[in-house]
């Protein structure tokens, strides 16, 4: 018997054995399949209960108007979503995010990318040493890194300000989170230095998992290191790049922990995120409608931008 009629002959009597005398699927083979999905419905009752029901609870109550003050809420249809096309900060932390979420994307995703290229492909064997070294920072918890730059920034005794003194350039010396100007850049910055270890280290396993022999045979053809991660890694990790860019981008409209810790959206909402500016309509203006109509903009925004990295990423896979 050949190779291919014995692969046949264990196919055949796997798939046989898998059903009835009719050719119809056995009833204990359903019944423990319906068993398996047991295990399954306590996970679906969790999300549905903690995630799905409070979102679609908060488009409902994004269509009315209500407070502490007010505990029952008034239907105002589209006038909390008119109220923030008309909010000039909204507009100024829409504007955040989507600097947050370039400038997140340029180190967390390409500049993480390089650097994890470049590890893996000159200096493999330390690389490890190096992959620990730069993953440090994201061990640190977002508030503990956020009160770690904000004494950082200080204007008198900052190390930031000290260090500028020291090499000369004492005139760039100034209150980075105290002028509107620089704030929510500062901010930016303490975000990619906590964040850009952790993608990088993602990419690094991703590198791993390429066979050595495209590789070995992109040397056998003579083609430069620099060639050989634009060809053959860059391509071959894009699914991990279709993840983190949909994980980079939530997470740049999602920001919250470092503006309150190191700002609170300050000086004069000149860095305040959509995040912050939610929380501040709910719990200080009591305007818990107009937060909800906020809330539901980032989430429409989150969604629509991950449904079209995932239809582009789609479209161009790369099979191996």
């Amino acid at each position: 018997m050949s190779h291919i009629t014995v692969t046949e002959a264990i196919v055949t009597r796997g798939r046989t054995g898998r059903r009835g005398p009719s050719g119809r699927r056995s009833p204990l083979r359903a019944i423990g399949g319906w068993r398996s999905f047991l295990w399954v419905v306590p996970g679906l009752l969790l999300v549905a209960v903690f995630v799905y029901y409070p979102l679609l609870e908060n488009i409902y109550l994004s269509f009315f108007q209500w407070s502490v003050f007010k505990p029952i809420p008034e239907f105002v249809g589209g006038d909390n979503y008119a109220q923030a096309a008309q909010d000039p900060i909204f507009w100024r932390s829409l504007f955040n995010n989507v600097a947050y979420a370039v400038v997140s994307l340029i180190f967390q995703v390409v500049g993480a990318l390089i650097l994890a290229a470049l590890v893996e492909t000159f200096v493999r064997k330390h690389g490890g040493i190096l992959r620990a070294i730069y993953f440090i920072p994201s061990a640190i918890s977002l508030t503990v890194a956020g009160l770690l730059f904000y004494f950082i920034y200080q204007p008198q005794t900052g190390l930031l300000n000290e260090f500028l003194r020291v090499v000369g350039l004492g005139g760039f010396a100034h209150a980075w989170l105290g002028q509107e100007s620089t704030a929510i850049w500062a901010i930016i910055v303490m975000s990619q230095w906590q964040s850009f270890g952790y993608t990088a280290l993602l990419y690094s396993v991703a590198i791993q998992r390429i066979p050595r022999e495209l590789y070995d045979a992109a040397d056998l053809d003579g083609v430069g290191s620099l060639a050989r991660i634009w060809h053959i890694t860059t391509p071959l990790v894009r699914e991990m790049s279709t993840l983190l860019i949909i994980v980079t981008v939530t997470g740049a409209f999602q920001v919250f922990n470092e503006v309150m810790v190191m700002t609170a959206g300050g000086p004069n909402n000149s860095s305040q995120v959509l995040g912050t500016w939610l929380y501040h309509a709910g719990f200080i203006n009591n305007e818990f409608g107009y937060a909800a109509a906020i809330a539901t903009v980032v989430f429409v925004i989150t969604i629509a931008l991950a449904i079209v990295q995932l239809w582009i990423a789609r479209r161009r896979r790369v099979e191996w």
